[in-house]
């Protein structure tokens, strides 16, 4: 396993992380004591970067049993943001939240300290100064070593950044976005932006959240598309590029996955790529493909099939901004209208 370091922070990360929410019981893995195997074996095979989420339903509490014993050479992240039940002050990025959401995290993954804690979602409702204020507090108390995000666009990513400069605060050392071959629209600014400010970039949906794995395909049906999270899968579009790349990664010689990994951490903006693994056959599969180097003329392939910077339709769990999602953002009241 090659290391890569993470961002600016100096820690040294492996370029595939494993991703746990397929470790929730509900709607991953039924055995904790599977899931529990899946991870012991990723860290028997060099991988050195957990990530989690407070959000992951029963997943934190499975990933700190697994970790026992463990703990000290596992770069351990969580994310924190996303509703955690019917009251509103219990999600997103407010210090009152934070401090509390923080804390249960670290007793359900059975530590004292998270190596990286992530925003999960944006949170237009809270100044970004009140979130940074609140994380350089939990850096400067040990409890966390660096902070980070996950869907936030550039242009925010620019202003927390200035914000941190100008208030004396923590910076976000890392970012959290979703690439894969079919979803490339953050080589366009994200990945440029991240690259200029020195963050590192941990990226999930490599594997288009189920398009990319070889299972999908035109005219079939599989378990798959039963699955929660999958209206992305019925896309005709990214179905169609699915059916292109094929016989590229067969030309190849290589599985559709490996090929849709390798592509995610050829770009030198991207350190490292979450698996999704379920079992220990699927991690077994991504694991034979880490040290994939794709040619050039490959990706050049691959390019003509999608282009840099294009999305082909868009994940179901990726981050809409609040005037893409609320029509009275984008619209003047009618009364304005009919002056005009």
């Amino acid at each position: 396993m090659r290391y890569r370091t993470l961002g600016r922070t100096g820690i040294k990360v492996s370029p595939y992380a494993l991703g746990t929410l397929m470790f929730a019981t509900s709607i991953g893995n039924p055995d904790p004591a599977d899931s529990i195997r899946v991870l012991h074996k990723a860290l028997d095979a060099g991988i050195n970067f957990v990530d989690t989420a407070d959000a992951y339903a029963d997943s934190e509490e499975i990933v700190g049993r697994a970790l026992k014993g463990r703990r000290a050479n596992v770069v351990l992240a969580t994310k924190v943001s996303r509703p955690m039940g019917d009251d509103p002050n219990q999600q997103g990025a407010s210090r009152r939240w934070i401090t509390t959401a923080v804390e249960n995290s670290l007793r359900r993954l059975g530590t004292d300290h998270l190596d990286l804690y992530q925003i999960h979602r944006p949170d237009p409702a809270t100044d970004i100064e009140e979130t940074l204020s609140a994380l350089s507090d939990l850096v400067h108390s040990g409890k966390v070593r660096a902070i980070g995000t996950s869907g936030l666009p550039a242009s925010d990513i620019v202003e927390a950044q200035w914000v941190a400069e100008r208030r004396g605060l923590v910076r976000f050392r890392t970012e959290q976005p979703a690439y894969s071959i079919l979803n490339r629209g953050i080589e366009r600014e994200v990945l440029p932006v991240a690259q200029r400010y020195g963050l590192g970039t941990l990226v999930w949906g490599p594997l288009g959240q189920g398009m990319l794995t070889g299972r999908v395909r035109r005219g079939e049906r599989n378990d798959l598309r039963r699955a929660r999270f999958v209206d992305h899968l019925h896309d005709e579009r990214r179905l169609e590029v699915v059916e292109r790349l094929v016989p590229v990664a067969e030309e190849a010689g290589l599985p559709l996955t490996h090929l849709a990994m390798a592509f995610t951490i050829a770009h030198p903006g991207v350190t490292s790529a979450l698996l999704g693994a379920r079992t220990e056959d699927q991690l077994d599969d991504l694991l034979a493909g880490v040290d994939v180097a794709l040619t050039d003329d490959i990706l050049d392939r691959i390019d003509e099939i999608v282009p840099p910077g294009t999305d082909v339709g868009a994940l179901d769990q990726a981050y809409q901004p609040p005037a893409l999602l609320t029509p009275n953002l984008r619209r003047r009241p009618v009364t304005d209208r009919r002056a005009a």
